[in-house]
């Protein structure tokens, strides 16, 4: 049990703000010691031990969110997150327990473990509305020539090496180097390592020098820094637009630039004509810039009143160009699930939002240039990126809120996450967030530019656009969909081979 808690410790560590995904390439290696001569149920048992340590560790911040902005009491907070640990860690139960079963079917299929680890990532990203928060490929994000492997597998492909390593240094641990098939199987993993460094390599000149020739438009990142309890209290309405047109002029922008504010940054329903209106629309028209920004929005639906978090652009003439809801909401922050079916769970979430999600990623139109905008947690889903890239977006724009986090790690954890969004897609992507962390990140996934927590500012810099297509946006998770079919695949293959090979 203690070797098992030991990789959670050790995949811990490799997440920001604590960790370095170094880290990541031998924390798995104490769970595989600890699986030897285990039993699938066993390995279950092991397996969640170490899914609740790292998921305990990396997700602590929701207990503060719960107590601080939920306003439950700190034993309520705490239990939820530790439900939610406790969720996530079934997956790691399964890997083990799998692992454990596979191995003994199949004689010790060396590729069981990345196999049977991506599979169970992208399953965990999708049901249930999905929550692919820090899975393992993100510990990744500042080295630059691992993460370019993600704009032909996406994240599941960079799981799946991280995974094979750990699994060849447990073979090599455990038998020793001088056994000739885990020498064999070793140099296979060394391979596999030399090829996605080689390749980044690769990547890395080839986009550098299309970004040397690429036109570009100046974008400044408003960051307001406003503080979440205050943030909706009518009081502080105009102080609000008062900060956020104040950085807007202070910045500097050039005309034909591009203001971004964060989610929610209006906090009032922009569409309602008024003064609150109107200082908005004044700061695009006196910068000559577009602005973009969150803010609440709603619609009748006859009697009904359907409210969306949304983000409006508005063009340098003051006009709205055009309108984005988001499409993935928060479960539990900006609607309750299965309501319908469980009306007391209503009653169990009071204060929780009862948006209404939007119909799709469709780009916003900047003149000539086509902008994909991200709200929040949006970030997070590859599949939300992707269906701009394929809908011609050729800029991404994240827009958030993280002041509910505080000063723990999930700002740090949320903005490595955000990265891969550019690599897949091989587009730039800005982030304006309330509280920070503010970024410009380019194509490569570097972090060119970013802000502190809890500072009031702005950031300047340049985007350059650039048309690239990349495996990736156009075929989609099929490195993981070629993943189950392998584990599937094989074990029948092998049950095949062991019926002949008795025959003869």
């Amino acid at each position: 049990m203690l070797t098992a808690a030991l990789s959670g410790i050790l995949l811990f560590f490799s997440f920001p703000k604590f960790g370095n995904g170094l880290v990541a390439w031998f924390a798995l290696v104490p769970l595989f010691f600890a699986l030897t001569g285990a039993s699938p149920s066993r390995a279950f048992q092991l397996g969640f031990i170490t899914g609740m340590v790292t998921h305990t560790a990396i997700l602590y911040w929701i207990s503060f969110v719960v107590v601080q902005y939920g306003h439950l009491p700190l034993y309520a907070g705490i239990i939820t997150m530790l439900f939610l640990a406790a969720y996530l860690s079934v997956y790691t139960g399964c890997f083990a327990a799998g692992l454990v079963f596979l191995q003994k079917k199949t004689k010790g299929f060396f590729l069981a473990a990345p196999l049977l680890w991506s599979t169970l990532e992208y399953i965990r990203s999708q049901i249930f509305s999905g929550f692919p928060w820090e899975n393992l490929a993100y510990s990744q994000y500042l080295h630059k020539n691992i993460i370019q492997l993600a704009d032909i597998t996406g994240i599941y492909g960079i799981s799946f090496v991280i995974v094979l390593v750990n699994f060849a240094i447990f073979e090599i641990l455990k038998t020793g180097i001088k056994d000739r098939p885990t020498a064999r199987r070793g140099f296979y993993a060394l391979a596999v390592v030399l090829l996605t460094i080689f390749y980044g390599y690769f990547r890395n000149s080839e986009i550098e020098d299309t970004l040397s020739k690429a036109p570009s438009t100046e974008v400044v990142l408003i960051q307001g820094n406003i503080d979440q309890s205050v943030k909706w209290d009518p009081r502080y309405q105009q102080q609000t637009v008062d900060i956020y047109d104040s950085l807007s002029k202070a910045s500097g922008v050039k005309r034909g630039g591009l203001i971004v504010w964060p989610e929610t940054a209006a906090p009032f329903f922009f569409a309602q004509p008024g003064p609150l209106q109107k200082r908005v629309i004044d700061v695009a028209m006196k910068s000559g810039a577009s602005l973009l920004f969150g803010c609440p929005h709603y619609e009748k639906n006859g009697s009904e009143l359907l409210y969306r978090n949304s983000a409006f652009l508005i063009n340098p003439d003051g006009k709205v160009s055009g309108r984005y809801d988001k499409v993935h909401l928060v479960p539990y922050g900006e609607y309750v699930p299965l309501k319908r079916f469980f009306p007391f769970i209503e009653k169990l979430t009071a204060g929780v939002g009862d948006f209404r999600p939007g119909s799709g990623f469709i780009p916003l139109a900047n003149g000539n240039r086509r902008l994909g905008v991200l709200i929040c947690y949006e970030a997070i889903f590859p599949e939300a990126a992707r269906a701009y890239k394929r809908n011609k977006a050729d800029l991404l724009v994240n827009i958030t809120n993280d002041a509910w986090f505080g000063k723990s790690s999930a700002p740090h954890q949320h903005l490595s996450m955000t990265v891969f969004r550019a690599v897949e897609n091989r587009l730039y992507l800005v982030r304006a967030a309330n509280t920070g962390i503010s970024a410009f990140v380019d194509p490569l996934g570097s972090i060119k530019a970013q802000t502190p927590l809890f500072t009031k500012g702005f950031l300047k810099g340049k985007t350059k656009y650039i048309d690239k297509n990349t495996f990736y946006a156009a075929y989609g998770d099929i490195f993981v969909y070629l993943c189950f079919l392998l584990l599937v695949a094989y074990p029948i293959m092998m049950r095949r081979r062991t019926k002949n090979d008795g025959r003869n």
